[in-house]
C-alpha cells in the first residue's frame, strides 16, 4: 500500500531531515521516496544542504514537495499522520494509492539494458527513468534487530 503526504508548502532541508528522522521510527514503514524541484548541484546555493538520515549524511538534492511511502497496513497511516502533525505545523494532506512503481517496465528496459536485470526489485520506481541511477537514488536501509 502507497501513501503521498503533500505539505502545504515545499519544505526546507532542516524541516525535510525532521520529517523523514521522525517517519523511519515507524515500523511499518517499507520504502519511503522525496519528489520536489530539483536543485543546482552548486554548493554556493543557499538551499543546498547535507542532511543526516539514521546518522549517515545525504545530499539533499531536491527542494521537498511530496512524500511518497509504502506502507505495510491501514494502521501505519495514523502514526504517519502523527509524526507529520509534530513536525508540519503549516499543514499537509495524505493520500492513500498507488504512487510508487512495483515492476520493471519497457521504458527500464530501454534505459538500462542489460544491467536492469542485475537492478534489485527495491530500485523500481525510485528514480526517474532519464536519470543516471547513482545519483538519483539514496538507499539507507534499516538495521535488523
Amino acid at each position: 500500500m502507497d501513501i503521498e503526504i503533500f505539505p502545504h508548502r515545499l519544505l526546507s532541508a532542516d524541516t525535510t531531515e525532521s520529517l523523514l528522522n521522525a517517519l523511519d521510527e515507524i515500523d511499518g514503514v517499507k520504502k519511503i521516496v522525496l519528489q520536489g524541484q530539483r536543485l543546482p548541484s552548486d554548493a554556493a546555493n543557499p538551499d543546498y544542504k547535507k542532511i543526516t538520515i539514521k546518522g549517515e549524511e545525504v545530499d539533499l538534492q531536491i527542494k521537498t514537495g511530496r512524500v511518497l511511502m509504502e506502507i505495510d497496513n491501514e494502521e501505519t497511516i495514523e502514526a504517519i499522520r502523527q509524526k507529520c502533525e509534530d513536525n508540519l505545523s503549516f499543514g499537509f494532506n495524505v493520500h492513500v494509492g498507488t504512487f510508487i512503481r512495483k515492476q520493471k517496465t519497457v521504458s527500464d528496459k530501454i534505459k538500462y539494458g542489460d544491467a536492469l536485470d542485475d537492478m534489485p526489485d527495491e530500485m523500481v520506481g525510485l528514480t526517474d527513468q532519464n536519470a543516471q541511477l547513482s545519483e538519483r537514488a539514496t538507499i539507507l536501509k534499516r538495521k535488523e534487530d
